[in-house]
């Protein structure tokens, strides 16, 4: 990637001499690193109430009450491990706090997820479906409320940034579901091969 943006400077100021806009290059690359500092300055007060709330739902019990509520779906979804397995209630916790925008707090419960999942299915170097589906649960990343996403549009000033909420529930449900889905189908079919 760093290539890529390597390149793209080099055509701009190769382009800007031959032009000759050269100043007006370096001008907005100079406008530009300002604008993005401000932006990251904005981005800490918005961050810091966004986790703070979202410490409050962790402490106040809202994240577990709200994982307790999805357990019996997982159980369908993860029908390979034991109904008992420990592994539910670190997946449930992972999905509510990935739901929540608190992508930071999601990530140990997916790692011991993961680590559950494996010693439940003990293949040592192969991903089980279990591991598959919750991979692919994760990487489609549902969201009810985007806070990063959020947090930069208020720090770059937009005129209505929760406008994006709606939509972006639509789009991650739908890839949820499809993630879901694909994996099932593609671990039946890894299974009769």
């Amino acid at each position: 990637m760093n290539y890529v943006f390597v390149f793209l400077i080099l055509i701009s100021i190769i382009t800007a001499f031959f032009t000759g806009r050269i100043e007006e290059v370096t001008n907005e690359l100079l406008n530009s690193a300002q604008r993005a500092v401000q932006v990251s300055i904005g981005l800490i007060g918005i961050m810091a109430f966004w986790l703070g709330l979202a410490k409050i739902a962790q402490k106040s019990g809202l994240i577990n009450l709200i994982s307790k509520l999805i357990s019996p779906i997982l159980k369908l979804i993860f029908n390979e491990l034991p109904k008992n397995s420990p592994a539910f209630s670190n997946i449930a916790l992972n999905i509510t706090a990935n739901a929540l925008g608190l992508s930071n707090a999601a990530t140990p419960f997916g790692i011991k997820a993961m680590k559950d999942i494996k010693k439940e299915e003990n293949k040592n170097d192969v991903a089980t479906n279990s591991m598959c589906i919750f991979l692919a649960m994760n990487t489609a990343g549902f969201q009810i409320v985007p806070a990063t996403v959020l947090a930069i549009l208020i720090a770059a000033g937009a005129k209505n940034p929760t406008e994006i909420i709606i939509p972006t529930f639509i789009v991650t449900l739908s890839s949820f579901i499809f993630a879901i889905i694909i994996a099932k189908i593609l671990a039946k079919i890894w299974k009769e091969n």
